[in-house]
């Protein structure tokens, strides 16, 4: 039998990163990708976010790719979105993703960063702190994918 034990911090974005995930209906987005993902088969530890972007924090099936989990993830919670009239002027989610893998001991530190989003962002904006965790797991700011 396998056993694995995979944490990922999960990060996108709204298309155009559009402020479309307000106040009134963060509760019914972040609800509606918990039950997805529950039905994926993940174990989700924490959904969080501002307007414009959405974390996650969950160990998934390892039956699936993470880049297959969350493109199967969006797709559907777009649809839904979009169906149940949840956002105004839904578009959709920007394409890509960031995931970043963490070990069982950073659980609650995960956790509680996802908690303290509003705060957070108070004095840093998401694309300097996304360009932080890029470049702390060595990516290069000439990479096609480090936002601009």
């Amino acid at each position: 039998m396998s056993f694995t034990n995979f944490l990922y911090h999960i990060v996108f974005a709204t298309k155009n990163r559009l402020p479309v995930i307000t106040h009134d209906v963060e509760r019914r987005v972040y609800g509606l990708l918990y039950s997805l993902m529950k039905d994926m088969g993940a174990h989700v530890y924490r959904i969080g976010g501002m307007p414009e972007h959405v974390h996650i924090f969950a160990s998934i099936p390892s039956t699936i790719a993470i880049g297959e989990f969350v493109k199967e993830l969006k797709r559907k919670a777009s649809a839904l979105i979009k169906a149940e009239n949840i956002v105004n002027n839904w578009g959709g989610w920007q394409e890509g993703y960031g995931g970043f893998s963490y070990s069982r001991h950073d659980k609650d530190t995960v956790i509680e960063y996802i908690k303290n989003q509003k705060e957070h962002h108070k004095v840093k904006s998401f694309i300097e702190e996304y360009r932080e965790w890029l470049i702390e797991n060595g990516v290069s700011p000439d990479a096609p994918y480090f936002p601009k």
